[in-house]
């Protein structure tokens, strides 16, 4: 089994459309989505639709804070967030809403954990960025959930940690493309980047692929129309900032 890792959608049709034909290309027979369908973006509804039909088929899907923000927007919108939040809780529909309303924090495949920020308290929406954290979320995920793999989004970036030979955290920088075998000795962490808003520098699409089978996993970057939807952000009447992160990648 091949399985795409989809994380950090954020209303991006384009880019969900590219990286599920790139995935199914490199021969992706299931697909996983870590949170934040919604946010930012100026395509909710068709992407959440496009979850729903893989959810259908088996996809686990769990929830972001994107999703939940867009469930329950401020009373006052007091930011580009909150008008994020609040624009995209009414272009939902009630079908739509319940489907978020329902997402677990966690979920479960065979020895993987998938969450969408860290496995020690999900709920606090903690970005995994240091190496007190990647500590933290391997052991809740191995405790709490009996976990040798744990697959996260949320920061916007590709990364990979595994856990050392004297119980520290070590950092592996993956090679675009390039499969990295996931010791069984080991403990691993995989950051598997954001489809929908990349925060790197690099406006394309981000992924990953784990092959069960050989117990490896592949981070991939994916060129789409990130001009077109920057532009559809801009249409909606979302804020600047949201279509400038597309074309920039930032």
């Amino acid at each position: 089994m091949k399985l795409a890792l989809l994380s950090d959608l954020h209303a991006n049709e384009r880019a969900l459309k590219a990286c599920l034909a790139h995935a199914q290309a490199a021969g992706a027979t299931r697909f996983a989505f870590l949170g934040d369908l919604v946010g930012y973006g100026a395509e909710p509804a068709a992407v959440v639709d496009q979850v729903i039909a893989l959810h259908a088929e088996g996809a686990p899907v769990v929830l972001g804070n994107h999703d939940r923000a867009a469930l329950r927007p401020p009373a006052q919108v007091a930011d580009a967030e909150a008008q994020s939040a609040a624009w995209t809780h009414e272009h939902l529909t009630a079908v739509q809403r319940q489907f978020l309303a329902a997402l677990p924090l966690t979920a479960t495949m065979d020895d993987a954990l998938l969450v969408h920020a860290s496995a020690h308290e999900p709920q606090r929406w903690t970005y995994i960025d240091n190496g007190v954290q990647v500590q933290r979320c391997l052991t809740a995920a191995e405790t709490q959930h009996a976990a040798r793999l744990v697959f996260c989004g949320h920061v916007h970036e590709q990364r990979l940690y595994y856990r050392g030979r004297a119980g520290s955290p070590m950092a592996f920088e993956p090679a675009e493309g390039v499969p990295v075998p996931l010791a069984s000795h080991r403990r691993w962490l995989a950051l598997v980047g954001s489809v929908g808003q990349p925060r790197d520098g690099d406006p394309r699409a981000m992924y990953a692929l784990f092959d069960a089978a050989q117990v490896r996993i592949a981070f991939h970057r994916v060129a789409y129309d990130h001009l077109g939807a920057a532009a559809a952000i801009r249409r909606a009447g979302l804020p600047e900032a949201f279509a400038q992160r597309l074309e920039l990648g930032q």
